[in-house]
């Protein structure tokens, strides 16, 4: 339970205050990468766009990037939240049938997820790499800016992929341990955590 590995629940606040010194910062950006990154995205799509309506509405102004920023900061909020969703288990899926099976069937199928969330992860990373490379090479800038890269944009989504691969094999590292132990699943998620 208060296991410190790379594979533990990231949640578990007892296994930061357990670690060595020089871990905690791994951890507490283990547990709370996501949500930071969301945080800051949002942040910024709201501020730009709740300034740049008042200075429209109030002085007729409007920055030419105003419309296309928040929508580049949205990939970066959708990405991290789909990682966030498979870290906590709150993504879409059909456990109702899975509940029904018995426990062999339950890991069978938590491990055919695994691979399934790994090969999918893996053609995004390969061909959004591709579209990144392709935005750098090409000084592709935002429009409405002079200096804004498009591809620091255009990087969260491999970044993000990335991400939901190692909560992946964090679920699937879980899952193996609760079936040696011979611990139940838990198959319905709890989405207020």
């Amino acid at each position: 339970m208060g296991d410190t590995t790379i594979f533990s629940q990231p949640s578990k606040q007892p296994a930061l205050k357990k670690a060595a010194p020089w871990a905690r910062p791994f951890l507490w950006l283990d547990a709370h990468l996501e949500q930071v990154v969301i945080l800051i995205a949002y942040s910024g799509m709201a501020g730009i766009i709740f300034v740049e309506v008042i200075r429209r509405f109030f002085f007729g102004l409007q920055a030419p990037w105003s419309t296309s920023i928040p929508v580049l900061l949205f990939l970066w909020l959708t990405w991290f939240g789909a990682s966030l969703n498979v870290k906590k288990r709150t993504h879409l899926s059909l456990n109702e049938i899975r509940m029904k099976l018995p426990r062999v069937g339950q890991f069978a199928c938590l491990i055919l997820d695994a691979v399934l969330w790994i090969g999918f992860g893996l053609m995004v990373i390969y061909f959004t790499t591709t579209q990144v490379t392709l935005a750098y090479d090409n000084y592709a800038i935002v429009p409405g800016t002079d200096n804004v890269m498009q591809w620091w944009f255009y990087l969260a989504t491999p970044l993000a992929w990335v991400m939901i691969i190692y909560r992946v094999l964090q679920n699937l590292y879980a899952d193996w341990a609760r079936y040696r132990r011979g611990d139940s699943f838990n198959l319905q998620p709890s989405i207020m955590d």
